[in-house]
Parts: structure tokens; sequence; C-alpha cells
């Protein structure tokens, strides 16, 4: 019996949602800086946040991305609403997309969050613009 979670059904198909949104060479890189101590952690956000929430029918990947957004930026998750922002060139959420999140987070989780989130996209767009293939 494989006791392996890489080879379970959710694991692969989390690992493969995750790098159609994160992009491979964020995954890898979060793969090869895990350690004996987070090598669960990765496995759990990849099982569940990817292969089960996801990789769900109900919302697509556009959809997703603009959830998630809002609700990091609402949170002060201001290192996820960076790699997030990065990640709508892989979803297809548009900037119009983004800034329509974050004034809904204005409204509904504060003016500060909402400020907070619009500048951080805007130094990911800068970089993004600059390097549009890294």
């Amino acid at each position: 019996m494989d006791d392996d979670p890489k080879n379970t059904s959710r694991y692969r198909t989390g690992l493969e949602v995750r790098r159609s949104v994160l992009g491979d060479p964020h995954v890898d890189r979060a793969g090869d800086a895990a350690t004996d101590f987070d090598r669960p952690f990765q496995q759990l956000i990849t099982e569940a946040a990817w292969g089960t929430v996801w990789a769900r029918p109900g919302l697509s990947k556009r959809e997703r991305s603009i959830v998630t957004l809002a609700l990091l930026a609402a949170l002060g998750h201001d290192e996820e609403v960076a790699m997030h922002v990065r990640a709508t060139a892989n979803t297809g959420a548009s900037r119009d997309d983004i800034r329509e999140a974050f004034l809904h987070v204005a409204i509904y989780a504060g003016v500060p969050a909402a400020n907070r989130a619009f500048r951080i996209a805007k130094e990911v767009f800068s970089q993004m613009d600059e390097a549009p293939h890294a």
C-alpha cells in the first residue's frame, strides 16, 4: 500500500491546478524550499486549496481569482495579495476586475485594507509590465 500523499488523485489534481494558476516557477520554488518541517503544509494546501476548492467546477479560475484577491486584501495578507495579483496573468482576471474587487474591499472591509491592496497591486503591475515574460 502506498501512503505517499503525492500519489493521491486530489494531490495530483491540486498540483496541476496550482501550476496553472501560480505558474511552474513559483510552484517549483515552493517545492524546492520545502523541508521536513513544512512539507506536510505544502501537501495540505496542494490538496485542500488547489485540489479541492480551486478544482471545483462552480466558479471559473477568473472568478476564483477575484474572490481570492478580495479576501486576501480584506484580511491584510499582503504577500498573498501580491502572489495572486501576479497569478491573474494565468487566471484571466483583468486589472479592471482587480480594481472592482478592491473597491468592494474598501466598502466591506475598510479603506485601509483596500488602500494597501491597491498599493501592492500597483507595485506588482509595474514589475509585470517591466518584465512581461519573467
